[in-house]
């Protein structure tokens, strides 16, 4: 699992900064990564706020928990937290509430945006980040992930940031592609099991969207 999430980092790396960089992220920032896994992106997070901010870590995964304290020995401001994303409750506002690869797992991704929102401070952000799985391609052929509840929720995502009462600023998609061995066969040998030779990958278009909190509490 370390070793697909790496991966992971390595091929969507540039949605990820694309995104933090439109926010203009910055030192003191609280945050909150949701579905945090090993923590890679709390990591990330963590090194742009600095001491001065804090970055909630979580993930309903309790093993989760020491990956996340492994990879953040060097971060004294992440806090790991056990929690699912339908539970989602912090002890501050926070001014960015992000997920990545989350919503295709959960049961009600609609849910989960709507606590995102209201963890966020009035004028703060949430990015969400997911698949259309359906629309990668492995030597012309579509993919699948049959094990996902909602495997094309990247589709919906503009429209379920919407109706979470975010003001939609800014969405778009990103997919790598790749042809013969590298971190895109790579990736998907190991998220399929399947080594692709050299055939060629469109990796599933991971769809970014950026929304702002109105609104008066």
């Amino acid at each position: 699992m370390a070793e697909l999430k790496g991966l992971r980092d390595d091929v969507y790396r540039r949605p990820l900064a694309t995104a933090l960089d439109r926010l203009g992220i910055g030192a003191g920032w609280r945050c909150v990564d949701v579905g945090a896994g090993g923590g890679d992106v709390s990591v990330a997070l963590a090194e742009v706020v600095g001491r001065t901010g804090r970055v909630y870590s979580v993930d309903s995964d309790p093993a989760a928990r020491d990956e996340v304290a492994r990879a953040a020995a060097a971060h004294s401001q992440v806090l790991a937290i056990t929690q699912a994303g339908e539970d989602l409750t912090l002890p501050e506002l926070v001014d960015l509430a992000f997920c990545r690869f989350l919503l295709l797992h959960v049961f009600d991704p609609s849910v989960v945006l709507a606590k995102m929102t209201d963890a966020v401070r009035d004028g703060g952000w949430v990015v969400a980040q997911e698949p259309i799985t359906s629309a990668g391609r492995i030597d012309g052929r579509p993919m699948s992930m049959p094990d996902a509840r909602h495997p094309d929720i990247g589709a919906l995502l503009p429209a379920l940031a919407r109706d979470a009462g975010l003001e939609l600023v800014d969405a778009w998609a990103e997919a790598p592609a790749g042809v013969g061995p590298g971190p895109v066969s790579a990736y998907l040998e190991t998220l399929t099991g399947v080594d692709p030779g050299d055939d060629p990958i469109v990796l599933p278009p991971l769809v970014t969207v950026v929304g702002r909190r109105r609104g008066v509490r």
